[in-house]
């Protein structure tokens, strides 16, 4: 290591609000005879903690005001900062105007994202935890980082400590540089984290203030900036030539697959990881569902919501059950394709049992995703060795509501479904109306259809999935291809359809089967028609004025 990279730290300015390892860290320097300046409640702990601290104030000769708005941008800090060690004129001034060099800056910043992470949290709380001094410190020392090194993340602590001892006290310039790079990402993170909100509380009153009539054109943002944290490598992507890795928004507190803790098991793939999301994402749209029926009924707890199973391949459902109970719902959603369900993922919505865990147990799975298990369906599952076992925790609402798809030579960006159905928009269009049993089955089939790629078909009983037909190119070529598909019977099943039928004949060919009633969307140039079919059938046939593709 060349003498020349190396610069001794004589002077560090430390204050932060996440105090992790502080103090063990403002040891070490003080070990090596680095003076220690700090403010507030941080140079209070180090006190607390044995150490000598000079406080910024005493350094500039000003005290904190304005609410500790103001406290450390004065020429005493920033020129002690950004004064170039080598430059004579620099040096003068700096002797002339009694400016002493601080060589490393210890900031992290006001805990904006967790502030406005509370529920109900006020714009004035959101506001004072807009950090000022911090930001411009930390651009000052990384903007300097010739001379000054800057740690923002405690996790360098013991990088940097490492270092000092190597170095007799010093930093090389490979660290101060590294030290720089993750400070200015992590201002850029902190800046974009307040423009994010600050435009979603803005967004919220733009409607009201713009009028109606210019509503559709504001509902999405004219830029979208993202800052995606990667969580782990992937062994391949969607194929083994195609390399691939796990990321996380940066800042966003949503439960999901790419969070769930693996309990047992290999490595989560690409495709296991697209898979997984479908089968969660189509079981927690059931228990809500379910829950919504439940509440309306007058329940107050959860106890007699029913369990829901899915069995996803590629993406699609190939078993879709819902029981009372982990084992009952699994042995339905199994039985809608036995054959397809080998090598699925499965997700419950509730608890995994030992007696779920032991049926699981006897046929291959890549992956099995619960809130939770039990210590004993833990143990049957421990058994299967290379079994993928995720817990997801207890249900959460998603919070994200912008999915975007990269095309070629740019993205698109389109609101999440949230939706199900509104069932003031239903219409019941043939002479005979759905009997209650009918219409529970419909509601679960459509709930299913949701979450099937289009052109998507859905043949279902009251709490069992039938038969699916999904990603065909014509619609009466997957009411064909769901038929074919079925294991069960479909005499007395219910046919959900993605969007509206363009001709009678997928009609007439699910009529064959024995279906007794219908939903989709309507909306088609030939409805007419398409109701005349079902009237013929004695179908019952509701249109629900929405449409769910999923390309």
């Amino acid at each position: 290591m060349q003498e020349q990279s190396l610069k001794k730290i004589t002077r560090a300015l430390l204050s932060v609000s996440d105090k992790t390892g502080l103090a063990e860290f403002a040891q070490k320097l003080a070990a090596h005879g680095v003076e220690l300046i700090s403010t507030g409640g941080t140079a209070k702990m180090l006190r607390d903690s044995g150490l000598t601290v000079r406080d910024v104030s005493d350094l500039t000769g000003f005290p904190e005001m304005l609410d500790g708005r103001v406290k450390t941008l004065h020429p005493k800090v920033h020129g002690g900062i950004l004064g170039i060690r080598d430059n004579a004129e620099h040096q003068a001034k700096m002797q002339e105007h009694g400016i002493q060099p601080i060589d490393l800056v210890v900031i992290n910043l006001y805990p904006f994202r967790q502030t406005i992470q509370k529920p109900g949290v006020t714009m004035e709380d959101a506001i004072e935890n807009i950090d000022i001094g911090g930001p411009a410190m930390i651009r000052s020392a990384a903007k300097n980082h010739n001379d000054v090194a800057v740690i923002v993340d405690p996790a360098d602590y013991a990088m940097v400590s490492a270092m000092l001892d190597a170095h007799h006290g010093a930093l090389p310039q490979v660290v101060r540089y590294q030290l720089a790079l993750n400070a200015f990402r992590h201002t850029s993170s902190y800046d974009k984290e307040i423009a994010r909100f600050l435009w979603s509380r803005q967004s919220a009153n733009l409607d009201v203030a713009l009028g109606d009539t210019n509503k559709d054109q504001h509902e999405l943002p004219d830029e979208i900036e993202l800052e995606l944290k990667k969580l782990t490598g992937l062994r391949y992507g969607e194929n083994p030539h195609q390399r691939a890795a796990l990321y996380q928004l940066s800042g966003a507190n949503e439960r999901g697959v790419a969070t769930a803790e693996q309990l047992q098991g290999k490595e989560l793939s690409y495709n296991n990881l697209l898979d997984s999301d479908g089968a969660w994402e189509l079981v927690r749209e059931l228990h809500q569902m379910h829950l919504r029926e439940h509440r309306a009924k007058g329940a107050i707890n959860n106890p007699d919501v029913p369990h829901t199973c899915a069995i996803i391949k590629h993406t699609n459902p190939c078993g879709v059950g819902v029981a009372n109970s982990p084992l009952a719902a699994f042995t339905n959603a199994k039985a809608t394709d036995p054959v397809s369900a080998f090598g699925g993922i499965i997700a419950f919505s509730g608890l995994v049992d030992e007696a779920a865990a032991k049926e699981i147990a006897e046929m291959f799975a890549e992956v099995i995703i619960a809130p939770d298990f039990s210590e004993d369906a833990r143990k049957v599952l421990a058994a299967k060795k290379n079994l993928r076992v995720l817990r997801m925790g207890e249900h959460q609402a998603i919070t994200t509501h912008l999915e975007l798809r990269r095309i070629s030579g740019g993205v698109l960006v389109q609101e999440r479904d949230a939706e199900l159905l509104d069932e003031e928009k239903f219409e019941i269009v043939t002479d005979r109306k759905p009997t209650p049993a009918e219409m529970r089955a419909l509601r679960f089939g459509w709930a299913i259809c949701k979450h099937v790629k289009s052109n998507a078909i859905v043949y279902a009983k009251d709490n069992q999935l039938v038969g699916v037909g999904a990603g065909q190119m014509s619609r009466v070529d997957s009411v064909k291809l769901g038929a074919s598909k079925a294991q069960l019977p479909l005499a007395g099943s219910v046919l959900a359809s993605d969007a509206f039928f363009p001709f009678r004949d997928g009609l007439d060919e699910a009529a064959k089967h024995g279906i007794t009633a219908v939903i989709q969307p309507g909306g088609s140039m030939r409805d007419k028609e398409v109701i005349e079919a079902a009237n013929q059938h004695n179908l019952a046939m509701i249109f629900t004025s929405m449409r769910h593709f999923k390309h």
